[in-house]
């Protein structure tokens, strides 16, 4: 039974707070958000109905502090709380205390979130439920040295090379590939280390390494009427540590076929948790066209706008209808046209990614047809080590995947972000590759064209510095030219270079 929603508070901050909070507002929705000390000034402040800030210095005490936004929910009059991507977002002790507060949860059941939050327990599901998943074995061991056995044991059933994650992990942490068993056990006890510091807990779980693989992912949406259906596919092969760098959809590789199997084993992953909203079902695809069942996200993804650009489907307001009682309003998709999303970072990628800091002294955006850009930062905003640092997520789309590639090197050669450091560079090149180019990316492309790391092409440089002072010149031309015009009015104070720059450079 609908229970329509009035007022949504949002649990959580930065670009896909915006994202929320500006579906809230085409829905007719009054929002809420919730904001730590450093976050005042914020985007995603201002575009909030309400806006409360929360009290304490750390992450743990503002945005992972449960019982503070349950109870600044119950304050605002806050009928239902949405978590976004991160943060407590799949965390199914948080979605439990919100349900037992009267507040409805913009997500699936914390049942389901526990299933597929656990991965050993997920395989089980998966395997139980028909989908296929990947040759490897649970090690239930909780104990250091008969964790490590186990994996031994283990080891010699599944194979080489062989791929160690952390049972409750995610995002990379807890993860270790081992090609030789001389590696093995300092791997074992690098990830049960890595894993017990990001999730408090050790448990690990060993399966095969397939080489060469595409990651592909199938989005589901799930409502309270009995429809399961998913949107297709996107590909997010091309990866740095395990974090996603480019992603696209559909798959270039993909057939109809493939699309139909793996389509309709992510909806018989959902149906066997009995999955309510929008999740995300991942599969590694083999050269073979055989393909393995990942993980399952129980939330909404980072990379969705691709699949919203070639569906149609605003996917965080069909969250809201679904969380409200209300069947999905979609109803037959197609796939049309193609959409390439990249993740700009305020980082040093000739650096080895380090993070970097600064204040956005020139933020300029790309704009023309089919460019889109997800973020919650601006012009004059601080880059802090505090958060993530992502800063936009850029997306295009094109009638065609040739169209699309260019389509993101001309908004990547506009975007001009200034007083930080950034992988703009780093991903305008990426676009050039010919992996890339052809489709054929895998989830060992970055490392295979990059060994060493990744350094500016010296000859782009080059050119890039002689049009930088070309453009300077051709700018202090233009303010002669204006200055000695004394019947034009220069109140406003001189040319900035960055007119002419902002059409020239990445």
């Amino acid at each position: 039974m609908a229970n329509k929603l009035t007022k949504v508070l949002v649990a959580n901050r930065g670009e896909i707070a915006c994202r929320i909070l500006r579906a809230c507002s085409e829905a007719g929705i009054a929002s809420v958000a919730i904001y730590a000390s450093n976050d005042a000034k914020s985007l995603f402040v201002e575009l909030a109905d309400e806006a409360v800030q929360l009290s304490g210095d750390t992450i743990a005490q503002t945005y992972l502090d449960q019982q503070q936004i349950l109870r600044i929910a119950a304050e605002t009059g806050s009928d239902a709380i949405h978590p976004g991507f991160g943060f407590l977002s799949e965390r199914a002790d948080f979605a439990q205390a919100v349900g037992d507060a009267g507040i409805q949860w913009v997500g699936p059941s914390p049942d389901a979130i526990t299933k597929m939050g656990d991965k050993m327990t997920a395989r089980i599901t998966m395997r139980n439920a028909g989908v296929p998943v990947i040759p490897g074995e649970e090690i239930e061991e909780v104990e250091e040295q008969a964790a490590l056995i186990a994996i031994e044991d283990a080891s010699h059933r599944v194979g080489y090379p062989l791929l160690l994650k952390a049972s409750s992990g995610g995002g990379g942490k807890g993860m270790r590939a081992v090609h030789d068993p001389s590696e093995l056990i300092s791997s074992a006890q690098g990830a049960r280390r890595e894993a017990i510091a990001a999730f408090g807990d050790g448990r690990v779980y060993i399966e095969r390494l397939l080489t060469g693989s595409k990651h592909v992912e199938i989005q589901i949406l799930a409502d309270r009427h009995g429809r399961t259906i998913h949107l297709g596919e996107r590909e997010c092969s091309v990866q740095r540590r395990h974090q996603k760098v480019f992603e696209e959809a559909p798959c270039a590789t993909m057939t109809v076929q493939i699309r139909d199997a793996m389509g309709s084993a992510a909806v018989a992953a959902a149906q066997a948790v009995d999955y309510e909203g929008a999740g995300t079902v991942e599969f590694l695809l083999a050269p073979n066209g055989e393909f393995f069942f990942l993980e399952m996200n129980t939330r909404i993804q980072v990379e969705h706008p691709v699949t919203e650009l070639v569906t149609g489907v605003d996917l965080v307001r069909e969250q809201l209808r679904i969380a409200a009682g209300e069947p999905m309003s979609c109803g037959d998709l197609m796939i049309r046209g193609h959409s390439i999303e990249v993740r700009l970072y305020a980082e040093d990628a000739a650096n080895n990614f380090l993070p970097a800091i600064g204040k956005l002294a020139v933020f300029s955006p790309p704009e023309g047809p089919g460019v889109r850009l997800d973020t919650g930062v601006r012009e004059g905003d601080e880059v802090t080590p505090n958060y993530d640092p992502m800063l936009a997520k850029l997306i295009v789309w094109a009638p065609s995947r040739p169209e699309a590639l260019q389509r993101m090197r001309r908004a990547l050669d506009e975007f001009v972000v200034l007083g930080t450091t950034t992988n703009i560079r780093f991903l305008r090149e990426l676009c050039d590759q010919s992996e890339v180019i052809n489709g054929t990316t895998d989830t060992t492309t970055i490392d295979r064209l990059w060994p060493n790391g990744w350094s500016p092409n010296v000859s782009q440089s080059i050119q890039s510095a002689a049009l930088l002072v070309a453009s300077c010149a051709e700018v202090n031309g233009l303010q002669r030219r204006t200055s000695s015009n004394s019947n034009q009015d220069t109140s406003d104070g001189p040319v900035s270079p960055f007119t002419t720059l902002n059409r020239r450079f990445p």
